[in-house]
């Protein structure tokens, strides 16, 4: 039934969604990761983060990032109107809570591609609806050429990316799942299949007891 919502079994119990968590280190795979995961799955939606950083070319407010200034920042952390919040390369990062809480009580899951600091904040806050994903790069050397490909950084930025990338490596411990990106393919496929074996817990599942109940009914009855 390819047209049934993600978040709704077969037998009609609806399901709770996930705070579904990519990080790795700049460079090593995860945007590439989570744009197909997008992509491939309509029962998952990206998390727009509100930054001050301000709007590269190409980019629109509210899809790719919700641009506010720095007061205006500063009041949604006071209003407790974030679920995480950080300080990155200079300039601050949040997730909103209100559309976040409201695609989890729908049953949707939600995306987002956030660094440890997040991922920790993000736990504390939502627990057992969170699902933190890690994902390593084959090595640094091959980091580093990857971020020089690009092309689009000058080399303060790449020295930096590289420093970062050594402290963001040795939180992983702090993650539920962890992978090797030597394959972005192979890497994906595992991510996916995450995803899905997450979904399927009895945890998440809402009904189930009512559902169990029925059937033993039916049992008795017989």
């Amino acid at each position: 039934m390819a047209d049934r919502p993600a978040s709704e079994h077969p037998d009609h119990f609806r399901r709770r969604g996930i705070l579904f968590v990519v990080s790795s280190p700049s460079g090593a795979g995860k945007s590439t990761i989570s744009r197909k995961l997008l992509a491939g799955d309509p029962g998952l939606t990206m998390s727009v983060s509100a930054t001050t950083r301000p709007m590269r070319p190409g980019e629109e407010d509210g899809r790719d990032y919700h641009f506010v200034d720095v007061p205006r920042f500063k009041d949604m952390v006071a209003n407790h109107e974030f679920l995480e919040w950080a300080h990155v390369f200079g300039h601050r990062y949040g997730t909103p809570r209100a559309p976040v809480e409201a695609a989890l009580a729908s049953g949707r899951d939600v995306l987002f591609d956030i660094d440890w600091q997040g991922a920790q904040q993000l736990y504390q806050r939502a627990g057992g609806d969170v699902v933190r994903v890690f994902i390593f790069p084959p090595s640094l050397a091959e980091l580093e050429r990857r971020l020089r490909a690009r092309g689009t950084d000058s080399e303060e930025v790449i020295v930096g990316r590289m420093n970062r990338a050594a402290a963001e490596i040795s939180h992983w411990d702090g993650y539920d799942y962890v992978l090797v990106n030597d394959d972005v393919e192979r890497c994906y496929a595992d991510v996916q299949k995450i995803l899905e074996a997450e979904r399927l817990k009895r945890s998440r599942q809402q009904g189930l007891i009512g559902y169990v109940r029925k059937l033993m009914t039916e049992n008795s009855d017989s």
